[in-house]
This record gives C-alpha cells, structure tokens and sequence, in this order.
C-alpha cells in the first residue's frame, strides 16, 4: 500500500514540476501567435493580480522544492546512521566467539578433575558473556568496567593454562568516569594469548600498560611469540577494531602497530570526542 501510494504521489508531483514548467512556455508562444511582437517579456501587460498570483505561484513552487530538498538531505543523513549502527552491531556481534567456546571445552573437562575451580571459571565466565551481550550493545560504558572484563579475561587465562605466564597489568587513570565504547580493548588482549601465549611452551609473557590523562585513555599491550610459526596478528579482529575506530573515534584515535623479532607491541590512544 504505502509503494502504490510512493508512485502517487510522485505522478503528482511529476505532472505539477511539468505543468510548471510549461506555463511560462505556453504563455510566451500564445502571446507571439496573437500579437505582432517579435519578442515579449513575460506577464508584460497582464493583469496585476494575475501576474502576482503566477509569481506567489513559482515562489511556492520554490519553497517547496527547497523543503523536499532539506527532507532529501535529513532522510540521507539518517539513512547513514541507521547503516553505522547497523554495521557497528554486526561488528560487536564478532567479538570474542571463539574464546566462550573455548572455555566451555575447558570447562566441560575440569567439571569432574577440580569442581570448585570449575564454579569459579563458570562465574568468571557469566560476567564475561553478561557484560559482552549487554554492556557490548552500549554506544559507551565506564572505562573502569572496561578494565574489569579485562581482568576476568586475564583472569580466565591464568585458569585455563597449565604454564606459568609472565602478566602484568598496569593500570593509571585519573578520571573514573571515562567514558569509552565497549569491547575495543579486548581484541588486542585476544591477539596476544592467541597468537603469542598460546604457542609457547615456556617463558610466555603479556605486559598491559592502560592510563587515562588529559583526555586521553591510552592502551599498550606488548607479548612475546613462536617466530618460527606463521603469525598473523593482523586478522579480522584488528581489521574489526580499525574499522569500529574509523566509525566511532575519525580523526580521534591512533592505533600503532609493530611486530620486530619475536615481540608484538600494539598501542592504541584515543582523545575524548
């Protein structure tokens, strides 16, 4: 119903914007057919009213092309920003998928060999997932709860592995009410016991350094990693972060990247919009 009534009106409008157009046209040719003029100037000698009601008829004509032009424009600038949302969801929604079911494994394994170390990571984990499902869906959430799903994440690790890891997480921020989008942070904590602690047997390290001054939260996170496997750090979950930056943080962020021997460091700073 609302398309037959879109092609309507459109019909209508099509048929008034070429009428209008007309008018002027019809007018000129009927005045050089009836008189022996050789040019006219338009509305010349027409009756006063007549001619302004045909000038008031344009000016409306004009003003309603200007607003169809102003709602052109709103409906464009909306349209982009349902599209960013829409895209910023679906991004969100790939966050972390493979480390819940990883646990759950670990999980479905240690149930039997250690319960009680089994109920913690379950309650570890439930924060973890109610925080992804609800806190993630947020445009922006405390920075101090950022870095607690950060620490259950660490946390998590350190259960899971049977290894000793070398983890430092240092932590400086001067305004508590630092507001930032969720799950930015994690993807870069996810590359580092991925790519780097997962494929050493022995002297795996993550060294986390986060401050907020002046404005500015600032994330760096260096590990260590097997050089002689074939690395790829830069995968879909840095190109997710980059673009989510791109949407969120233009001209507002600065994500370094930088790989040399064995030692993957990733710094990321963004300024408050």
């Amino acid at each position: 119903m609302k398309h037959l009534l879109d092609r309507k009106y459109r019909l209508i409008l099509t048929i008034v914007l070429v009428g209008s157009a007309l008018i002027p046209i019809i007018i000129t040719a009927y005045e050089i057919l009836t008189t022996d003029k050789d040019s006219v100037v338009f509305l010349e000698g027409y009756n006063p009213i007549v001619s302004s009601l045909i000038i008031a008829y344009y000016i409306f004509l004009i003003g309603l092309g200007v607003l169809w032009i102003i709602k052109q424009l709103k409906s464009y600038v909306l349209l982009k920003g349902e599209i960013r949302k829409t895209e910023l969801m679906h991004l969100k929604s790939q966050v972390n998928p493979h480390f819940f079911f990883n646990m759950l494994n670990n999980l479905y394994g240690l149930v039997d060999k250690d319960s009680k170390q089994a109920q913690e990571l379950i309650l570890k984990l439930s924060d973890m997932m109610r925080y992804s499902i609800y806190e993630g869906q947020k445009d922006t959430v405390l920075l101090s709860e950022e870095i607690d799903y950060l620490k259950n994440y660490i946390e998590l690790h350190k259960m899971r592995y049977h290894k000793t890891i070398d983890i430092q997480f240092n932590v400086d921020i001067d305004d508590n009410d630092y507001q930032i989008m969720p799950l930015l942070f994690i993807i870069l904590l996810e590359n580092a016991f991925k790519h780097g602690v997962e494929n050493l047997r022995e002297n795996a390290y993550v060294y986390i350094t986060m401050s907020a001054k002046h404005e500015q939260v600032h994330f760096d996170i260096k590990n260590n990693f097997d050089a002689t496997l074939e690395n790829e750090h830069e995968g879909i979950g840095l190109e997710n972060l980059k673009r989510r930056l791109e949407l969120v943080y233009p001209k507002h962020h600065d994500l370094l990247i930088s790989k040399t021997n064995n030692i993957f460091n990733a710094q990321l700073t963004i300024s408050k919009l």
